[in-house]
């Protein structure tokens, strides 16, 4: 079994910043993939960004040249900075570890976009 655990969500200002963070822990294959998703009221999940063990990044379109993931693969952390943000980025987070066709998902952080 694999435990996310996501932290950095808030209410922020249109043009604020915010970082998440997820911790991965417990049988974690060496070779992963951990990221990024999101759902706003009334919509679907979709991906934010992506990336793997070896640094390939994958990023949605509406965010490109806003947020950046990174990670740390010694601590299984992944990271989100989330610049210039809009209020359409309102939506819950969460935190996807993918290995091998398997799927673990963390509980989900809010980010409010709002003035």
């Amino acid at each position: 079994q694999v435990y996310l655990v996501e932290s950095g969500g808030g209410l922020v200002q249109p043009g604020g910043s915010l970082r998440l963070s997820c911790a991965a822990s417990g049988s974690i294959f060496r070779i992963n993939v951990m990221g990024w998703y999101r759902q706003a009221p009334g919509k679907q999940r979709e991906l934010v960004a992506t990336m793997t063990t070896g640094g390939r990044t994958n990023l949605a379109d509406s965010v490109k040249g806003r947020f950046t993931i990174s990670r740390d693969n010694a601590k299984n952390t992944v990271f989100l900075q989330m610049n210039s943000l809009k209020p359409e980025d309102t939506a819950v987070y969460s935190c996807n570890l993918g290995a091998f066709g398997v799927d673990y998902w963390g509980q989900g952080t809010q980010v409010t976009v709002s003035s």
